[in-house]
């Protein structure tokens, strides 16, 4: 009797590794096909250097991230294969205290698994750490909290009121602090692309400019168009002030102004088709904005897609994606980062 159970349990068991084998979303069925192994060749001439190599990476420990709070709610374990592969470790997932939900993870260079493939250094241009952000999950268990924050983006434009900006930002200044921001990268998608933006954006205000990719960032909001009003009564604000002298010496603004800054540019990548962050690659609407506000940017085209394609997560590790790549500056980034580069009102 005892023995027979013992064999359904390891029937039931084996199953369970298939299924998740077979699983959609499992990586060998739907992750990138042609991804080179890191190995030792690569302490000669890195893959990290590539930059599709880079995207497509990145891009999987999003997906991670995804699978990580799927995993939680279905009881399986279809998110490790998707850092695994790269010789990187979860270090630390990010929690929603409100529902108990993942949103986000920290993933580290993982020094014992790269020693087993005869990898005895990290290699050139692969970061130390790696914080990724998801969007948005229509699944019930996260699906209340998840809105609230596209929400809170569509209404105003911001995402400091909620709790996972805090707790994003806390881990990227820890991550910074104990790695150094050259070793350190940001990564979302969607919603947490978002998020990623105006945390990386708000470290950059402290000095501290970590590498950001953002993928399929929200580009909508009612505020935008309200602040479109406010930007050209600022310009002609601004225009009135350059004609009135100024009062005493203004030693104090020059010396500022002339001080250099690193310039932080995070790195975006976007899809026409995709109509909540297709604004980014566009000039038109609002007014001028001061500032310099920059992104490079990436286009992605596979042909004519659906908007669930274009906004979609594995586009951006398919293998027939072709990617257009283009230094921005228009008027909706500048509005995003002008604030990095102009001094705050005495």
């Amino acid at each position: 009797m005892w023995r027979r159970g013992a064999v359904e349990t390891k029937n039931v068991a084996a199953q369970a590794v298939e299924h998740e084998i077979q699983h959609p979303y499992a990586f060998n069925v739907s992750g990138p096909r042609n991804v080179p192994s890191i190995n030792w060749r690569d302490l000669i001439n890195s893959t990290w250097k590539d930059a599709n190599y880079k995207r497509t990476v990145m891009a999987c420990f999003i997906q991670a991230v995804y699978l990580l709070e799927l995993d939680r709610q279905e009881n399986r374990t279809l998110a490790p294969k998707w850092w695994k592969p790269f010789k990187y470790k979860l270090v630390q997932p990010l929690i929603d205290d409100r529902d108990a939900s993942i949103f986000g993870a920290v993933f580290e260079w993982d020094r014992a698994a790269a020693l087993q493939d005869l990898v005895f250094m990290k290699p050139s241009g692969a970061p130390k750490a790696v914080l990724a952000l998801r969007g948005t999950l229509l699944k019930a268990p996260t699906m209340r909290r998840d809105i609230q924050d596209d929400l809170r983006f569509l209404a105003w434009e911001s995402l400091k009121g909620s709790v996972r900006f805090t707790t994003a930002l806390t881990a990227l200044t820890c991550l910074s602090q104990k790695h150094g921001a050259a070793n350190v990268v940001i990564a979302g998608h969607s919603l947490g692309a978002g998020f990623a933006l105006q945390v990386g954006k708000e470290l950059a205000k402290r000095g501290v400019c970590v590498e950001a990719h953002l993928f399929n960032p929200p580009s909508v909001s009612l505020a935008s168009s309200l602040k479109s009003v406010g930007e050209r009564a600022g310009v002609a604000w601004r225009m009135l002030k350059s004609v009135i002298p100024m009062r005493g010496g203004g030693g104090d603004v020059e010396a500022a102004r002339s001080v250099e800054t690193e310039v932080w540019m995070p790195l975006l990548y976007v899809n026409n088709s995709d109509y909540i962050c297709c604004y980014y690659s566009s000039d038109g609407g609002g007014a001028e904005v001061s500032g310099t506000g920059a992104a490079k940017m990436f286009v992605g085209s596979k042909g004519k897609q659906s908007f669930v394609e274009a906004h979609g997560l594995e586009q951006w590790w398919s293998d027939d994606l072709e990617v257009e790549m283009a230094i921005n500056n228009s008027k909706l980034i500048s509005r995003q980062l002008q604030s990095l580069y102009n001094l705050s009102p005495s």
